[in-house]
């Protein structure tokens, strides 16, 4: 089934439209301002090793024919991705990883293709924003979706969207991300302008974000998909942790203290982290009983090496989840 958005942001109208390419992936949307069209899909498969990160994969890429012409003479074949290109698949992954669910590994892919580019519009809003469509129309288990807009200042006047001539004579050229709550990344370059005025572009740019949010949401009510239901497992069990500690609890504690005598209570919250950090690899990765034993003691080695100074000022977290 065809559906078609539509959101006025400035002087242009952005469609986003899913239902009628790339049907068999996870989910796909063609996201069109002026003659600038991009095609942005979603991919996930389940992950088949044990792994800590999120395997995120954002591939974008403004291939020639979407200007109009194909590569000839001794290069007849697209080359690496470009600078541009690079960043902008930085653009779309910033502020989409951290909003996935934690714990959640799967393998994830967004591509966005560049299926037609007429100079005037640069792609890069539109690959932000089709992504997050693409994303919230799956049925991976990413429920926060995010909208993008460029902010110029031409003139003293806020632009919204400026296309590239407006862009060349622009006095600020900001790109700014966000959820429905708050603003999730920021990217600009500018002229030397006054604090306040650069603060109004952020928070105008995210009052268009909600247009793109809105839009989402309906889409989205409207395919009516049903996302996956995802769980956190525990980094481990209470059985692992009894028994890390057990093995290593008194030795790292007694190793700890006695380098840094004049720190005790630190020295132990020391030991408790290492521990906690000991069973998460040992619940996660599945270690033998050296490859345990082992690793809490090299932590304990580099940080003696750091010294009870940098401990106490912050340098060394001795929390649970990060030591």
């Amino acid at each position: 089934m065809k559906i078609t958005k539509e959101v006025q942001i400035g002087d242009g109208t952005i469609s986003f439209e899913t239902g009628r390419i790339a049907k068999q992936a996870g989910g796909s949307v063609v996201t069109r301002l002026g003659d600038t069209v991009v095609l942005s899909t979603a991919c996930s498969s389940k992950s088949r090793v044990p792994r800590s990160f999120l395997p995120l994969t954002v591939d974008y890429r403004e291939y020639t024919y979407a200007g109009g012409r194909i590569p000839g003479g001794f290069f007849k074949r697209e080359g690496r991705p470009s600078e541009k290109e690079i960043i902008t698949c930085r653009l779309i992954d910033r502020p989409l990883r951290p909003l996935f669910p934690d714990g959640f590994f799967d393998e994830i892919q967004i591509v966005c293709s560049v299926l037609s580019a007429d100079g005037e519009n640069d792609p890069d809003i539109l690959a932000i924003n089709g992504a997050s469509f693409a994303l919230m129309l799956s049925k991976i288990p990413f429920e926060q979706a995010i909208g993008a807009v460029r902010v110029g200042l031409v003139e003293g006047e806020i632009v919204l969207n400026p296309d590239n001539n407006q862009r060349e004579v622009s006095d600020l050229d900001l790109i700014v991300v966000g959820t429905s709550e708050a603003i999730a990344m920021v990217e600009a370059a500018a002229n030397q302008l006054p604090e306040e005025m650069i603060l109004e572009c952020i928070f105008r740019g995210h009052e268009q974000v909600q247009k793109i949010l809105t839009t989402q949401r309906e889409m989205v009510a409207e395919v009516g998909n049903q996302k996956d239901i995802f769980e956190a497992k525990p980094a481990f069990s209470q059985e692992t942790y009894e028994q890390v500690k057990n093995d290593l609890g008194n030795a790292l504690a007694g190793v700890a203290v006695s380098e840094w005598s004049p720190h005790a209570g630190l020295a132990v919250a020391l030991a408790g982290g290492l521990v906690t950090l000991a069973a998460s690899s040992l619940g996660r990765h599945s270690l033998s009983a050296r490859a345990v034993r082992e690793q809490p003691f090299a932590r304990v080695n580099w940080i003696r090496g750091c010294g009870g100074r940098e401990a106490e000022q912050g340098a060394i977290s001795v929390s649970g989840d990060e030591v």
